[in-house]
């Protein structure tokens, strides 16, 4: 365990998280290492542990890391089909810890190598995911879906903007290709916004946890699908363990069977998944190149943009 962790003030912490009777006594606490976005530490109280999830530190793209938004998802998925933590605290304040935070349950679990009955089960939980009708479970207000897929694109390029340190070939053309071709959507769902194995806890073969929900959203649901599809193509910024997963192919159907929903225009949100991917790599590759990331595995993230972007210009 370590005391001096960065973004983490165990004193503050344990004062805060005391008055609100979640903890007793001084804490002690350590990095969970494989995220490349929110800080994520196991907090201990004697023989309790607990999540404690924060903003990364330094260059933080505006609306990529949302507390709030993370804890009321969270909250709002508890006793769905979709297996989630529980939450305790949500802390606004940043007097705290220099940043918004909150405080989730710690779930046993970690991710074994990918094969294709656990890729088969995690499009089952996707497509569970995207059965949820938002309004039963109190996020009918969570996102605009008209016009969403018009908005990310837009998003995503000012995400890209917001994180230009060097010229990266094709990048621009991408984007130009994805806006002329804007498909329409169908029915929306709750989307993830980041859906791959690292970001679950996979116990005794079974899913027993979906993570890190900050860019969750109304929308489209077909960008998890095409964004976890990519994920199997780019293992090297999946934090999970890479495996031997099935065809996307076989995915894709098996995906098209759970859901029922039209995927006759898949190669297009494949190209924004591309797109999205290398902007989320490139702004990654920037708070590395700035001394502002924490853990390992980062020097070689910004070596994966140039591929993603190769492999978008297929899909327009």
């Amino acid at each position: 365990m370590n005391e001096e962790l960065p973004g983490l003030d165990l004193t503050r912490l344990a004062d805060h998280l005391g008055r609100k009777g979640l903890t007793r006594g001084p804490l002690t606490a350590e990095l969970i290492t494989g995220g490349k976005s929110n800080l994520t530490y196991v907090v201990r109280d004697g023989d309790r542990a607990f999540v404690v999830r924060r903003p990364p530190l330094g260059h933080v793209l505006a609306t990529a890391h949302d507390m709030g938004r993370e804890y009321r998802v969270l909250t709002a998925l508890a006793g769905t089909p979709v297996p989630v933590p529980r939450t305790f605290h949500l802390c606004r304040d940043p007097e705290v810890l220099g940043a918004p935070f909150y405080v989730m349950e710690y779930v046993e679990g970690g991710q074994p190598p990918l094969d294709p009955r656990l890729a088969h089960e995690l499009v089952d939980v996707l497509a569970a995911l995207h059965s949820i009708t938002p309004d039963s479970v109190g996020l009918g207000d969570f996102g605009r879906p008209e016009g969403f897929l018009r908005r990310q694109v837009g998003r995503w390029k000012r995400q890209l903007d917001a994180s230009r340190s060097r010229h990266v070939p094709g990048i621009d053309e991408l984007y130009d290709g994805l806006a002329r071709d804007i498909p329409d959507s169908g029915k929306p769902a709750i989307v993830h916004g980041d859906f791959k194995l690292g970001n679950t806890l996979i116990a005794g073969g079974r899913v027993r946890a979906v993570l890190d929900w900050e860019m969750s959203t109304i929308g489209d649901p077909l960008t998890d699908l095409a964004l976890f599809l990519l994920y199997g193509e780019f293992v090297a910024l999946d934090s999970g363990t890479p495996g031997e997963a099935p065809d996307g192919r076989e995915l894709t159907a098996h995906y098209g069977e759970a859901s029922g929903r039209d995927l006759s225009r898949l190669g297009w949100y494949v190209g924004l998944a591309c797109f999205k991917l290398a902007v989320i790599a490139e702004g990654i590759h920037f708070r590395y190149t700035q001394g502002l990331t924490v853990g390992e595995g980062f020097a070689e993230v910004g070596e994966q943009v140039a591929p993603i972007v190769a492999r978008g210009l297929m899909e327009v």
